[in-house]
């Protein structure tokens, strides 16, 4: 009885002998006893590494993985033992394969496996050479780069049957590297929890909820944009669009998609269209456990559908680095101290670095420490170590501000020149010079920032606060708003909040000050500058009592506040703003 048709999304490799007729015509017996023992041989690889051969025609093969990186591990392991088993032939009735490997969606049925997939791995295994193997481009995203294979990019291929260009690469088993083995069930499931690679996510096509087909073209919009603009984001691996569009209207389990496209996460949303309103919906889920990281919703006026289009995805993208970050953190914590590579130090220096305290700032200092020592290319680290004089200085933790500046200054320029194309390298040296009070280098180190990836939000609150400093507080306000809005959650929300207070008093905006103000006290951490712009707006305006009660409260925490502790630490290069913040200190009754 024929099993009942199974359609799936796949990877495939398609196997074909080299010049099989003219090896039929020399010796035909001979010919197809080799040929069926060169599949056998190959089937048996398949099966040791996870797959399926599903069928043996002729001088062809078809196979079925879940994983790429099992397919290539597999092609590789027969391909470099068949190329010692040719060596050992005294004639020339020598069998070579050429193999090719695509993902794609195929219908499963009586043990065969047709469908757009097997006909693209078809067509890459006929661009092999003889002894080779093809992959296509969506396939090689998902290949994890710690395997010990090296890539040829054969370009974009016309392949006949096929309307658009596909992404080719020839690979190969790297010199003096060795394969790697099969995993087993129990291996690959530890490996998706503690992958030492860095963190990757697939951006799902969002679904378009309107009952209009016209309106495909929006939702299809959303995805690609937000594919895009996290492509920017140098920290973690984004699966390109041609990879994920071929589970669109597809209802999979995300862990299954996870473990295909080999992700950590998996976003995925929907669109729903209505009159002049859209509504988007967006979740980030673990790929691993399925569950829900992060969730919002976003309700829109379409009154310019373009600008709604990029307002949507950079918000999206605004906050689902910091989301990221976290679930990372915590997913570190997990780990046992025995197992930790640099991406681990990493993380638990950020766990660290978040919390401010003068303890938890030198513990994080040496975890991004440990981290340069198992990995001296991690440039995230270096930024780190930057990142801890940063908070040291403007915390008022200094034992020696002057040496600190010049350390963090080396740290910040030795993370931009790991990777230039780092937009969090370069908002961390903009936000050391700015430390340095060298506003002007700080703003143009910032942009730069800004250019490379418009939705860090951390960017747009270090313009913010350079143009506070350096007295121009009203182009200050449109950059912290927008930090504020992309990234509503963010451990350092207390930082965006207080400069927003700043722009205010130097706009003599003085019950707005108060306002912010009193939201930045409200957020975890001390920040003694909370407390000063506070105090200054209430001495503008004449509150004393509660400016008395204020500054009993910052005295608690820091004794030595005064005036001179704020115009020796903080980052007001203006003269003219620094006389008026100080004045207002004075009217609310701090001593000198």
């Amino acid at each position: 009885m024929a099993d009942t048709p199974s359609r799936k999304l796949a990877v495939i490799l398609h196997a074909d002998v080299v010049g099989s007729t003219t090896l039929v015509k020399l010796n035909e017996t001979l010919a197809h006893e080799r040929i069926r023992d060169t599949f056998r041989r190959l089937s048996e690889k398949i099966n040791d590494h996870n797959g399926i051969a599903h069928e043996i025609r002729g001088d062809a093969l078809v196979a079925e993985f879940a994983r790429a990186s099992d397919t290539v591990s597999a092609a590789l392991a027969f391909q470099v033992a068949h190329t010692e088993y040719i060596k050992t032939l005294a004639d020339d009735i020598c069998p070579e394969v050429r193999i090719g490997i695509a993902m794609g969606e195929v219908v499963i049925a009586d043990n065969t496996v047709t469908g757009e997939g097997v006909v693209l791995a078809q067509r890459l295994e006929q661009l092999a050479e003889a002894g080779g193997i093809v992959i296509q481009g969506a396939a090689y995203e998902t290949v994890p780069k710690r395997l010990p294979f090296d890539y040829e990019n054969l370009g974009e291929c016309e392949l006949k049957g096929f309307d658009e260009p596909v992404k080719a690469y020839a690979v190969t088993l790297r010199p003096g590297s060795n394969l790697p083995g099969p995993e087993s069930q129990a291996q690959q499931a530890t490996r998706a929890q503690d992958s030492p690679d860095k963190p990757s996510i697939a951006v799902l096509p969002f679904a378009n909820m309107s009952g209009d087909p016209e309106q495909e073209y929006f939702s299809d919009g959303i995805t690609e944009d937000i594919i895009t603009a996290l492509s920017r984001i140098r920290w973690f691996l984004v699966i390109s669009r041609n990879s994920v569009f071929t589970y669109k209207g597809r209802a999979e389990d995300v862990r299954i998609v996870a473990e295909q496209l080999g992700v950590r996460y998996v976003l995925e949303g929907s669109v729903r269209r209505s009159g002049s309103r859209v509504r988007v919906t967006a979740q980030l889920i673990d790929g691993s456990t399925g569950n829900q990281v992060w969730a919002n919703r976003y309700d829109r006026n379409l009154e310019d559908i373009f600008a709604v289009q990029d307002e949507l995805t950079e918000t999206i993208v605004g906050a689902l680095e910091p989301e990221m970050g976290k679930a990372e953190r915590e997913r570190t914590k997990l780990k046992r101290p025995e197992n930790l590579d640099a991406w681990d130090f990493y993380q638990r220096g950020l766990s660290h670095l978040y919390r401010v305290s003068k303890e938890d700032l030198a513990q994080a200092h040496q975890l991004f420490r440990d981290a340069i020592v198992r990995d001296p290319n991690l440039g995230l680290a270096y930024a780190g170590v930057a990142e801890t004089y940063y908070f040291t200085l403007v915390y008022g933790y200094s034992d020696s501000p002057e040496e600190d500046r010049k350390s963090a200054l080396l740290a910040a320029k030795k993370a931009v020149e790991l990777d230039d194309e780092d937009a969090a390298a370069h908002c961390t040296l903009g936000r050391i010079y700015y430390v340095r009070r060298e506003h002007d280098l700080a703003i143009e180190e910032l942009q730069i920032a800004l250019s490379l990836n418009p939705s860090l939000a951390w960017a747009h609150y270090s313009v913010g606060a350079s143009l506070v400093f350096s007295g121009r507080a009203e182009e200050a306000a449109p950059h912290l708003a927008t930090a504020i809005r992309l990234s509503p959650r963010d451990p350092n929300m207390g930082s965006f909040l207080v400069r927003t207070a700043d722009a205010h008093l130097f706009m003599h905006n003085f019950e707005e000050s108060v306002v912010w103000a009193k939201k930045a006290l409200r957020q975890p951490n001390f920040q003694w500058s909370r407390y000063a712009v506070l105090l200054s707006a209430l001495g503008y305006l004449g509150r004393q009592e509660e400016a008395q009660r204020t500054l009993a409260e910052v005295l608690k925490e820091r004794p030595d506040f005064s005036i001179e502790f704020v115009r020796s630490t903080h980052l007001i290069a203006d003269a003219g703003d620094m006389t008026h913040y100080l004045e207002g200190l004075r009217k609310a009754g701090v001593s000198e």
